[in-house]
């Protein structure tokens, strides 16, 4: 059996394989104002990842605030009134025989935006914009500036990714992602580039750390202990990286020093990323975000899961047969096979996953 296809166990659950949808973000919430709700078509989405092989499910970024979505088109989980619609995309993802994830998040600086196939770009307030807020008041370049978030908002922020979790919990979902990467709000108080504060929440190393790791201690107190907390972060900012730049930001050591604190505040795996914060030089090795994986995983002790440029049975299955990572999340070649994780599971000598009315097909 290769090790791409046996099972991890995080806290009490299993997850029958280590191939793994990643969150991607479809633009195609209900459009009715600030309704956030899945559709027909996230659920068909998801389901047919589920029965197409991968072991974990991670649906898309889910608001944690109105205010928090990337674009008026994104999915939110800040109202009870939104459970049964998740209830279904868990229940879908579960009957194709995978493990439901959701993706907790808040935009920050980069929310109200325009969807990718309109366009992209910041949305004024006649198209349907919004304020948007951020840890200090510096934009995101070509968007607007955000409003530096209060004591309070920080406070409120903390509860709503808390209760976020609760509603994801109680419409069945088994694995809970916080989103801290990508430049969205969490990133932006990490990477001192977008966080200027000169309080509890700014400065130094702990400073800019402190609100992720309350985002985490307050999902963890709601979130049962039997199941897992996953956190997705970018390694790098990708400036320390770029000889034509030299100011402070946020590094692959950064990284490491911050997967083992949250470890020890209950997260479980960390989901490997990069850069997102500015618009900066990414690398064109195909290895580029895995080799940082690699790294965190190796210097850190932290279960990690790498992600970027996955495209080939070979590259999946050698990332966790050398112990560089834990499991792999596939992002685009998922969009274009949907059962790409059976195929890889046929190529490599692995039992295809079929349900039992899938059974003609073995």
């Amino acid at each position: 059996m290769p090790e791409l296809f046996s099972p991890l166990r995080l806290r009490a659950l299993e997850i029958p394989n280590r191939l793994w949808m990643s969150p991607m973000c479809m633009y195609s919430a209900d459009d009715a104002a600030e309704a956030g709700r899945p559709t027909d078509f996230h659920l068909a989405h998801y389901a047919s990842h589920a029965f197409g092989g991968a072991g974990l499910v991670m649906v898309e970024a889910t608001a944690v605030q109105a205010r928090g979505r990337i674009s008026p088109w994104d999915l939110g989980l800040w109202d009870d009134g939104q459970i049964p619609d998740f209830a279904r995309l868990a229940a879908g993802i579960r009957h194709g025989g995978a493990v439901p994830g959701v993706q907790l998040a808040h935009a920050g600086r980069k929310a109200s935006a325009d969807s990718p196939a309109r366009g992209g770009g910041a949305l004024t307030a006649a198209q349907g914009g919004w304020p948007t807020v951020g840890p200090s008041p510096i934009p995101f370049p070509g968007y607007p500036v955000p409003e530096q978030m209060s004591v309070d908002d920080i406070a409120e922020l903390v509860d709503e990714f808390a209760a976020a979790a609760r509603r994801a919990r109680e419409a069945g979902f088994e694995v809970v992602e916080i989103h801290a990467a990508h430049g969205y709000l969490l990133h932006s108080f990490l990477s001192p580039v977008a966080n200027r504060r000169t309080d509890r929440w700014g400065g130094d190393f702990a400073g800019r750390t402190r609100l992720l790791k309350e985002v985490v201690a307050a999902v963890r107190s709601t979130w049962p202990d039997t199941l897992p907390v996953m956190l997705r972060i970018s390694s790098t900012d990708w400036i320390e990286e770029d000889p034509t730049r030299s100011e402070e930001s946020w590094t692959v050591e950064d990284s490491i020093r911050l997967a083992a604190e949250v470890c020890d505040l209950g997260v479980d795996l960390v989901d490997v990323s990069s850069g997102g914060l500015v618009p900066a030089r990414i690398s064109r090795d195909r290895d580029y975000q895995t080799s940082k994986a690699a790294r965190l995983r190796r210097e850190s002790g932290v279960p990690v899961a790498g992600v970027g440029r996955i495209s080939e049975p070979v590259v999946a299955s050698g990332l966790v047969a050398s112990g560089d990572v834990d499991a792999v999340f596939v992002a685009r070649q998922l969009l274009r096979e949907i059962s790409w994780p059976n195929r890889v599971a046929q190529e490599l000598g692995a039992a295809p996953r079929h349900i039992p009315q899938y059974s003609y097909a073995v």
